[in-house]
């Protein structure tokens, strides 16, 4: 039985937040259109993202899964085609291309075609993709030996054709780039930064593989013998990681620019001399000027008349790159500095003036080029200058000037840390994230809901209870009038430059409004409790009282319709005639019980009134009422209810093709008074009702109002919490609004607002605005100052302790020590002649201070290290206080504990693991450290206790029955306060490699090893040890791990794979038996073999098929 529980367990797998990282991104007219989209890659996703124009917004209109790793991407078309293809190079061991088709708003497969075996392999094809500037063919290269060249053309349909790949490879060799060299209409010729290592791999000595050079290597495709051929190869002086191709024929001199350490440098076939240029280095640069510079990523803008080159630094200064032509032959390299931006993995320059930054860890920018750099009195560097060997040029960083910062899309990667808790009583737990690396890393408060942006918020004179917009006439653009009805009377509002009462406007202010809208093509309609007001626009008013003592308490109005609810159940229908005129029907419907709601659909398209009429009822059922001339106020179906209806809400959801078609559901929905909204599926011909779904939204009764959502209808309902029923890229959503509790709502249009919400809650008027739509979450986000590693929790104070550390940087003190230093010798090495000028200069360096998370942070070097304890109030985004620790000191753990033998009773302590002087590989140190803090003044401060040395790195920390485990190297210890340090009582010294993370429940310890997976280990208290009794039979890399239950733990591993464990049966009984552990050991003969091991419950991993 416990076997077979095993083989059943599966696990699902529920993505809360797709991937926000982007890896590579391409740009091109995909759609087929004149406008550029972008297509960008994040891991397993693959997105095409449109640019308004207008507003500078990024709008996503595609995303799917590839169920694959994407490895690369470039854009291809054929000659003298307008629309651009995507091709793919994934770990599928496939090259694929994708054509987006706009109607189906989807990727489209035109080719997939085999080529090696799927994963991430060194000699399988997928890691460069290079094209034809012409479109005739394609490269795909692996990072080692293998590359394939497709022949790309059309059939006699005009349809894309591939053909069986040709063969580039080369043995023993490895390639770190290559691209498409532009040579017009002659062969297409590719070009390959590669590497031989045949000779340094037969070397034991090493001598071959440091004198290794690479070699820039051209291979031609030769249309008419159909094969490829090496046509040309030299060896390079510098160490280089990207090509750029230069446009050729009319537009350009052809070649590539081959961006290596420190240097540019232009090569091209034929007479042509080598063209190269040092990287210009920042004036006054903290960074080790021993230290070389590269490029990281280059983008390509040109135009009939004119190209050039976009390259950014790894410190993120984007130079502007351009090349002095003389008959056709590259005389010059010119570099201008452009501007500083935050280093991105991929850069995309669009015709109609955007440049987007795609970063693989934190946000992502689009910027508008306001200037292109040419009219400034910044310096221009060429390549004519004169230098020596070695030497550079220099620049100084400053604010943006060139770029304009337009949008900014969020990206939480990488995600180090992560906690769910409600610390501020909001009944929906957050999560609470630490996000990003270096200078931009963050904390981020996580709610599940749309984030909505506040426009504006006014106080009303008493307690108003519903709202409502108007407009004149069908064809004016923005709403005209806000209607607030209170219990006693009725408030109207202009909307214009300013909002402002009216009196003028035809509504009747001495009486509460049940409904207030347009009605015809410029007539607006009032409905109140004894009668209806039809206000023409020419000013006449029409009235229609109710009869006798009776009196209105529901109604329901679109377009041209007009339903009423009097009391005792009895329905007045008016429909409205072509001369605008309101006409009751002769016939009235009496209901068999009091009405609760109606609703009532838009008039469709080309008709001249909606079919249907929904009434909810007393007795727990909703009916739907034909509203046709031949069977008019005739019942055609009904619901039954589990509790009273609240509201009702008819809307045609889904989406209308270019053609026209329209594929839209008609949906009924129903809120109930026990907080339960229900989505039912409305025949638009019949009137049956199928197809129910629940959704539970709140404690309160459901309120539900029809809103415009970027041109389509949605609902939006109301219980304790407000939540938005949308359709948005082919997806049904149901999502909660991250706002205050509201009480009534109305879609809202103005200039400032083109497309919002106007609100009441309490007694104030809100108008909102939704920019977000489909994203889960919305978030609260404070800066850090170095890459997170662990945060914890005070749950007292609802406090969070961050630790936050750095490889490769300075720590302020030293910094300021440093740049003090650099001033000092730039006033020294002046002569007298220009020592005034020399300390002006040497002030305004001191007194610079340009933001590191734009222009990065000084590198220090290899086991140079930066850390910091921080104390942060999530709520506010505060940060209460700051320890730093000593430059090369790094914190790595932190846990919150509270020790049985502590002096003052039920005192809070923090704990945090520091080493010192760390190399990473290998791993060693110098020692480490346990900071013993105690929490005062409710959280807000530490007070440091003691301090306790180390032998090695303390890698993880867990409370443990009024003491403390530790993870020190491969050490598992408990420690106990002590007065002047803390004190060693066991240890365990069988753990392999490093104990990485540790986690308790009851006596049980599960203790992480960052190489051999998971470990069970008991304490005894009798003999004061602790005895590891079960481990992983798997050697797994973990990252993290956590208990399920008493017996079952989750690991993850670096590898992206996720496991299930369980302890086998006879290991579970074996320790409950055997509660010292002495038979354990005498049964197997020494202490080190384990006497049992865990079963693999399940096992999941990412695996490809794209």
């Amino acid at each position: 039985e416990y076997k077979s529980y095993l083989s059943r367990m599966f696990l699902y797998h529920l993505t809360l937040q797709r991937a926000t990282a982007i890896y590579t991104c391409i740009h091109g007219n995909f759609t087929g259109t004149k406008q550029q989209e972008v297509v960008v890659s994040r891991g397993k996703i693959l997105e095409i993202l449109k640019i308004d124009q207008n507003t500078g917004k990024v709008m996503q209109l595609y995303s799917t899964e590839v169920f694959g790793t994407i490895r690369s991407l470039i854009p291809f078309r054929l000659t003298g085609g307008s629309k651009d293809y995507i091709v793919v190079g994934s770990d599928s061991g496939k090259i694929t291309i994708l054509e987006y088709n706009s109607q189906k708003n989807v990727f489209e497969k035109v080719h997939m075609e085999i080529f090696g075996k799927s994963g991430c392999r060194r000699i399988v094809p997928g890691q460069y993709l290079a094209v034809d500037p012409k479109g005739r063919a394609v490269m795909i290269a692996a990072i080692e030996k293998q590359k394939l060249v497709y022949i790309m053309n059309r059939d006699d349909q005009a349809r894309l054709t591939i053909s069986s790949p040709l063969e580039a490879h080369k043995a023993n060799t490895i390639v770190f780039d290559c691209c498409g060299v532009d040579v017009g209409f002659e062969n297409p010729t590719f070009a390959c930064l590669e590497l031989d290592y045949e000779e340094a791999d037969q070397d034991p000595s090493g001598e071959a593989a440091h004198m290794a050079q690479q070699t820039l290597t051209y291979y031609e495709l030769d249309l008419g013998l159909n094969h490829v051929v090496r046509k040309y190869s030299e060896p390079l002086e510098d160490h280089a990681n990207i090509l750029i191709s230069v446009p050729g024929g009319n537009e350009g001199p052809s070649g590539v620019l081959i961006c290596s350490e420190n240097y540019i440098t232009y090569k091209n076939f034929g007479d042509q001399p080598d063209i190269r240029c040092p990287i210009p280095r920042r004036r006054n640069d903290l960074d080790d000027p021993e230290r070389g510079m590269l490029f990281v990523c280059t983008a390509t803008h040109k135009t009939k008349s004119m190209f050039f080159f976009l390259a950014q630094t790894e410190q993120g200064d984007i130079f502007k790159i351009t090349l002095e032509v003389d008959e056709d032959a590259v005389t010059e390299i010119k570099l201008k500095y452009f501007d500083t931006a935050p280093v991105c993995s991929a850069m995309c320059v669009l015709k109609t003036g955007f440049l987007f930054l795609a970063s693989e860890y934190g946000n992502h920018y689009l910027y508008q080029i306001a200037h292109l750099g040419e009219d400034d009195d910044e310096p221009e560097f060429s390549s004519a200058m004169p230098l020596d060997e070695g030497e550079t040029f220099f620049f100084q960083p400053r604010p943006l000037k060139n770029l304009v910062l337009v949008d900014e899309m969020e990206s939480f990667a990488p995600i180090l840390h992560c906690n769910i808790t409600d610390l501020n009583n909001e009944d929906t737990p957050q999560l609470y994230t630490v996000c990003g690396r270096g200078p931009r890393s963050t904390l981020r408060v996580l709610r599940h809901g749309l984030e909505v942006s506040e426009m504006a918020v006014s106080d009303l004179p008493g307690s108003p209870n519903a709202v409502w917009t108007v407009r004149r006439s069908i064809h004016d653009e923005y709403d005209s009038y806000i209607v607030v009805s209170f219990g006693n009377a009725t408030l109207v509002l202009s909307i214009g430059e300013t909002v402002e009462e009216v009196t003028d406007s035809g509504f009747l202010g001495t009486t509460p409004t049940l409904s207030c809208s347009s009605i015809g093509n410029d007539a607006l309609l009032q409905i109140y409790p004894d009668g209806i007001r039809h206000i023409r626009s020419d000013r006449r008013i029409n009235e229609w009282k109710t009869p006798g003592k009776k009196y209105i308490v529901k109604c329901a109005v679109n377009q041209r319709q007009v339903v009423i609810a009097l009391t005792g159940g009895e329905l007045v229908y008016f429909e409205m005639d072509q001369t605008g005129q309101l006409n009751e029907y002769t016939e009235r419907k009496e209901m068999n019980s009091e009405v609760i709601c109606m609703a009532l659909p838009r008039v469709p398209q080309g008709e001249q009134r909606a079919r249907f009429l929904a009434v909810g009822l007393a007795d727990d059922t909703v009916r739907i009422i034909s509203l046709d001339t031949s069977n008019c106020l005739t019942p055609l179906s009904s619901q039954a209810l589990p509790a009273r209806p609240e509201s009702l809400c008819i809307v045609e959801m889904g989406q209308q093709d270019d053609s026209g078609t329209n594929s839209s559901t008609m949906f009924l929905n129903i809120g109930i008074s026990i907080g339960v909204l229900l989505r039912t599926v409305m025949d638009s011909v019949t009137g049956e009702l199928s197809d129910t779904r629940t959704r539970y939204l709140g404690a309160r009764p459901v309120k539900l109002f029809r809103i415009p959502v970027q041109g389509s209808d949605a609902v939006l309902a109301i219980s304790s919490r407000t939540w938005l029923s949308y359709y948005y890229q082919s997806r049904f959503h149901v999502s909660p609004l991250s706002y205050d509790t509201l009480e009534y709502a109305c879609g809202f249009s103005s200039e400032q607002c083109i497309q919002g919400i106007v609100a009441i809650s309490s007694n104030t008027l809100r108008i909102l605005a939704l920019e977000k739509l489909g994203a889960v979450f919305n978030q609260q986000t404070m800066p850090l100052k170095y890459t997170p590693r662990k945060f914890v929790i005070d749950e007292d104070s609802s406090n969070m302790i961050v630790i936050e550390t750095d490889h490769n940087t300075f720590t302020e003190n030293s910094k300021s020590q440093r740049k003090q230093q650099q001033a000092e010798d730039m006033v020294e090495s002046a002569d007298d002649e220009h020592r005034l000028e020399a300390a002006k200069m040497a002030e305004q360096f001191l007194a610079e201070d340009l933001p590191e998370e734009t222009f990065s942070s000084p590198k220090a070097g290899t086991g140079m290290w930066a850390s910091q304890i921080r104390i942060v109030n999530p709520s506010k985004s505060d940060t209460l206080e700051i320890i730093k620790f000593e430059q090369n000191e790094a914190a790595f753990s932190i846990c919150i504990c509270q020790f049985n033998n502590s002096p003052i009773p039920g005192a809070t302590y923090v704990v945090v693991g520091t080493t010192k002087d760390l190399s990473i590989a290998p791993r060693q140190c110098s020692g480490g450290f346990l900071y013993t803090y105690q929490l005062m003044d409710e959280g807000c401060h530490m007070e440091l206790v003691h301090k306790t040395p180390v032998d090695d790195v303390p890698g993880a920390l867990c409370p443990f029955q009024g003491r403390l485990l530790v993870g020190v190297g491969k050490l598992l210890r408990i420690y106990d306060l002590g007065k002047k340090k803390l004190l060693r009582k066991c240890e365990n010294k069988h753990i392999p490699n490093f104990v990485l993370g540790i986690k308790v429940t009851g006596n049980r310890i599960l203790v992480s090893d960052n190489q051999e997976s998971v470990h069970f280990v008991k304490y005894k208290a009798g003999e004061n040890a602790l005895v590891a009794f079960a481990d992983d039979t798997f050697p797994r890399w973990v990252t993290q791990a956590t208990m399920l239950d008493y017996h079952t733990t989750a690991v993850a591993d670096k590898f992206g794979n996720i496991a299930v464990l369980r302890l086998a049966q006879d290991a579970n009984e074996n320790v409950d038996e055997d509660p010292t552990g002495n038979k354990a050991i005498w049964d197997r003969g020494f202490f080190e073999t384990y006497f049992s091991t865990a079963d693999d419950g399940t096992n999941t991993s990412i695996e490809s098929s794209f």
